[in-house]
């Protein structure tokens, strides 16, 4: 009789502290999925909406007040009857890649040089970091004013100099206005990929290069052998970033040149947010549904570029 009751109470007693467990374990995953339902609510607001939405109206000419069923209609037009649309795109992957050439190599160099152990590199860090913290929009209007044809402050250098003998309308070109923009984007954006590339400078074990020495590689060889491919992780995603964030270019030209001289510096950002908000056109009803249209045939190319591009360097940054 004994050892059955010191059976019952034992029994008993691992039920209890498995109930215990359960019920702790049931008040945990209660408690995460609180604490992340704040973040999903806002998530499902802001972010899910939108894209719900915009796939709705895809198919209707919708100006806001009355929406019609129009099918593929908008897809049709943007493919066979809207070449300002191919041209914007065309124009954003000249911007795009035009300024990575220069931007890319350009933050590399930096990382590499405030890596060095030298009087004034936290500051030289801090000095090139500024750029990127000023709004898009005022970058673009600080361009725009040295850039300008009667009395910009760069005309007014080249011509102080006897370089040039009469003003230069940069924004009255195409392919000066974009050189313009894509020199303010540089200015803007290289700072934030020099710091990326920097932790990924500083993540390289020092005795690569000890190793490299006691074999008496120069520091070209060791920079090509050693420090590319130790950072082709972190390039593959900072080029990525950089691509993407490009391809999104929207108040820069905006506030510089707003597409112009005859909508030739027009980006693709631009031209779909100007069919969106009515921006600058007078008497004229927005287009949601046909923006939302060339939005969603933006972003499934650009889905299709980075998967591609993931794809293909997926075995250049195995180098463990």
């Amino acid at each position: 009789m004994t050892n059955i009751k010191n059976n019952k109470n034992s029994s008993s007693r691992v039920a209890s502290a498995t109930g215990r467990s359960i019920n702790k374990k049931n008040t945990h995953i209660i408690t995460c999925y609180l604490m992340m339902l704040p973040a999903f609510l806002g998530f499902a607001m802001f972010t899910l909406y939108p894209i719900l939405w915009s796939l709705k109206y895809t198919v209707y000419d919708y100006d806001g007040i009355s929406a019609y069923f129009v099918g593929v209609d908008n897809f049709v037009r943007v493919f066979t009857n809207d070449p300002n649309f191919w041209m914007a795109l065309g124009n954003t992957f000249i911007l795009t890649f035009g300024k990575l050439i220069i931007e890319l190599p350009l933050a590399l160099f930096l990382a590499i040089v405030v890596n060095n152990k030298l009087r004034g590199n936290g500051v030289l860090r801090v000095i090139f970091f500024l750029p990127n913290i000023i709004s898009v929009a005022i970058v673009g209007l600080i361009f725009y004013f040295l850039f300008d044809a009667l009395d910009g402050a760069v005309n007014s250098l080249l011509m102080a100099w006897k370089v040039i003998a009469e003003p230069i309308n940069w924004f009255g070109n195409k392919w000066t206005a974009m050189g313009v923009i894509a020199l303010a984007s540089i200015w803007q954006g290289f700072g934030i990929n020099m710091l990326f590339l920097l932790s990924g400078v500083q993540g390289i074990p020092t005795e690569l290069y000890e190793c490299a020495d006691l074999d008496g590689a120069s520091k070209w060889k060791s920079f090509v052998h050693i420090t590319l491919p130790m950072l082709a992780p972190v390039m593959q995603v900072v080029l990525l970033l950089a691509v993407t964030g490009s391809m999104k270019t929207t108040d820069m030209v905006l506030t510089m040149t707003n597409g112009q001289p005859a909508g030739k510096t027009e980006v693709i950002m631009t031209y779909i947010f100007k069919y969106f908000f009515n921006y600058g056109q007078t008497g004229f009803k927005p287009q949601y549904g046909y923006a939302t249209a060339m939005s969603l045939v933006v972003a499934v190319i650009l889905g299709a570029l980075a998967v591609l591009y993931m794809k293909a360097t997926d075995t250049k940054t195995k180098i463990y």
